[in-house]
């Protein structure tokens, strides 16, 4: 009976430091992780998160851009990050689900390397366009294509994001548009600001990216991707109403942290993100930028979600011959 006692109570003193630690957490600032340039989506969703999370945290979020290589980058500095909690991820579907599949000597594998904490945002698509192109609507951008063939130069954030795949599903879809491939490093907004330039004619990008643009008449909107018209943007018609029901896509976004990271931090990570998110302000203001809360029910949820999505765009980055240029 003695030895079990003593057993016990060595096991129950041991508990107490990690107990401590999961109290006590987190006791200095924590690090998010966006792996884009400021101007774009997930800028504009994490800048949206750091207030509230620094206030119920109790310890300030900094916010660190770590834009290129298709967010590359940031995926492999939050990666090798100390796994302690204070590095977090700001990852999305092309970082995520996509670059494995098409950066072929990538050595970060998000599944193998990242805890997924709760997805937070999806984020609508919209296919823009110079505000002196000629085509104000897709039937009259394919048209004007086949009509021009090789004369059309569309951007993306780079070789791998969900952007560039967009553009090459929209592609065979339109019968094989002969258009050239000019990707831009870093996020969405060096891309956009290379359309409004006059760089590029046509982009595939997310509703946060480019709504001042379009709203300010540098740029104009000719779909958007989601299933059914946007509030942000309610006289803009969807793709599938424009004949292409493939191009219904979305780019959720979610928090990671590196693989090693205590439970203890995951919990107190998922529990304050949840809080979050469901604060009236944050959902407005993301709303306003067309951004819709998507939340996960647990980590695991999460987890076996971002699997899927992995498997789905490396399933599209297969069909249409998605290279590094």
């Amino acid at each position: 009976m003695g030895r079990q006692f003593a057993s016990g109570l060595v096991a129950a003193l041991a508990l107490i430091p990690a107990l401590a630690l999961g109290q006590s957490y987190p006791s200095r600032p924590v690090r998010m992780i966006i792996p884009f340039a400021p101007g774009g989506a997930s800028d504009f969703v994490g800048r949206i998160m750091q207030p509230r999370m620094s206030e119920l945290l109790g310890q300030q979020v900094v916010v660190e851009n770590r834009g290129g290589a298709a967010g590359n980058i940031g995926l492999e500095a939050a990666a090798k990050a100390d796994p302690d909690g204070y590095t977090i991820f700001l990852g999305n579907i092309g970082t995520i689900a996509i670059n494995a599949a098409v950066f072929q000597s990538l050595n970060i594998k998000p599944l193998r390397d990242f805890i997924p904490v709760t997805e937070v945002v999806d984020v609508p698509g919209v296919l823009i366009a110079n505000a002196s192109f000629a085509p104000n609507t897709v039937k009259e951008l394919v048209d004007y294509a086949r009509a021009h063939p090789g004369k059309l130069n569309y951007g993306s954030p780079g070789s791998g994001s969900q952007n560039r795949l967009e553009m090459e599903l929209f592609r065979q879809a339109a019968g094989g548009l002969d258009m050239v491939h000019i990707p831009y490093k870093g996020g969405a907004g060096p891309a956009v600001t290379g359309l409004v330039a006059g760089e590029t004619e046509i982009l595939f990008t997310t509703v946060p990216s480019a709504l001042g643009s379009i709203k300010g008449g540098r740029l104009k909107a000719l779909a958007v991707t989601s299933a059914k018209r946007i509030a942000a943007l309610p006289e803009v018609p969807t793709m599938v109403e424009s004949g292409f029901p493939r191009s219904v896509t979305g780019s959720w976004q979610g928090v990671f942290v590196p693989r090693g990271t205590p439970q203890h931090a995951v919990d107190k990570l998922f529990a304050s993100i949840q809080q979050v998110m469901k604060t009236p302000d944050v959902i407005q203001r993301l709303a306003t930028g067309g951004v819709d809360v998507v939340l996960s029910v647990s980590p695991k949820v999460f987890a076996d979600y971002v699997a899927s999505e992995t498997e789905r765009w490396g399933q599209v980055a297969q069909e249409v011959g998605a290279t590094v240029d």
